[in-house]
């Protein structure tokens, strides 16, 4: 009888892996760095490692599965990754079967925001609803989109990159081909980018401008206005997500929360002012920080395999 099952969470710089119960406990947890300077046979054999070194502290009969969230798109009825700039070497290449040809257990693939949105869905902001977006605001922006309480795909796998929203038209150009995408106007990077363009300093991560922020100061006074755009483009993006889905409950998640109180009006302003479906139910749609911060795509992962599943 299965008990537990396997997440693990493939990052550019970090692999982590841990055995969670049926009911979100978990077990144990195994970290290290993804050997992405080696190529792909030292991160397939660190994968399977991490998996094997769970497997044999709760026994191989007990284990449903493992669920593997990694960066890029994922087609899902291929397992494998594509559009991948993290782990290139990864690319089109069939990593779910080869796990699974290595450790002889189900594997499933999937997206990172969504398996971080299905995490939260299944143990985290998300428990008492069955439909949420969730947006991860990171080094770039992601996007995770539960209905139903299912994760929504799209046909290919490649649903959710809610960080290409257009909320600029005409804006800023894009990695993807598009410009005035949500990405460059509210990612960690591009606080980055507004802090060198404000003269405020070069090499400025987001934690730099959040304490920026907090001072008294002329700088501190341009730092506040970059976490105003940052919000003022969140709330465009959450606008029109509102307007899609209807759902009750938009999630936002990643390093740069601890700016909220900065960026969280000028983003609930202009979401009242863009969206009659949110005026409508003001009441019932709530906005609010996610509760697993990057825990979430362990658990997300990990559920995978108790059957949220194809």
């Amino acid at each position: 009888m299965a008990t537990y099952s396997i997440g693990v969470d493939l990052g550019g710089t970090n692999l982590r892996a841990a055995a969670v119960d049926a009911s979100g406990r978990m077990l144990d947890k195994v970290e290290g760095r993804t050997n992405f300077t080696e190529g792909r046979e030292a991160v397939l054999g660190d994968m399977v490692a991490a998996i094997e070194t769970l497997r044999a502290l709760h026994g191989a009969a007990g284990l449903a599965g493992v669920g593997v969230s990694a960066p890029g798109f994922i087609r899902i009825r291929d397992g494998f990754i594509t559009n991948c700039n993290h782990l290139p070497y990864l690319e089109n290449f069939p990593i779910q079967d080869e796990i699974i040809r290595r450790l002889g257990a189900p594997v499933i693939l999937e997206n990172n925001a969504n398996a971080a949105a299905l995490g939260e869905k299944w143990f985290g902001a998300g428990r008492e609803v069955d439909d949420l977006v969730l947006l991860t605001l990171g080094t770039g922006i992601g996007g995770g989109i539960i209905c139903g309480g299912r994760v929504l795909r799209g046909y290919v796998g490649m649903a959710g990159e809610l960080g290409h929203i257009t909320v600029v038209p005409g804006g800023n150009p894009c990695g993807c081909g598009n410009r005035g995408c949500l990405e460059r106007y509210a990612s960690a990077t591009a606080v980055s980018a507004m802090a060198r363009l404000l003269q405020l300093g070069d090499e400025l991560s987001a934690e730099d401008v959040h304490d920026l922020a907090l001072t008294d100061s002329p700088a501190g006074e341009k730092a506040r206005e970059i976490w105003r755009i940052v919000g003022e483009s969140l709330g465009a993006a959450l606008a029109t997500l509102v307007n899609t889905f209807n759902f009750p409950l938009y999630l936002l998640s990643g390093g740069m929360l601890p700016a909220w109180h900065f960026f969280a009006p000028a983003m609930m302003h202009t979401l009242e002012r863009r969206s009659f479906t949110y005026r409508a139910t003001r009441d019932e749609t709530r906005i609010a920080p996610a509760l697993l911060d990057n825990e979430a795509g362990l658990y997300g992962a990990a559920y995978l395999a108790w059957g949220e599943g194809r």
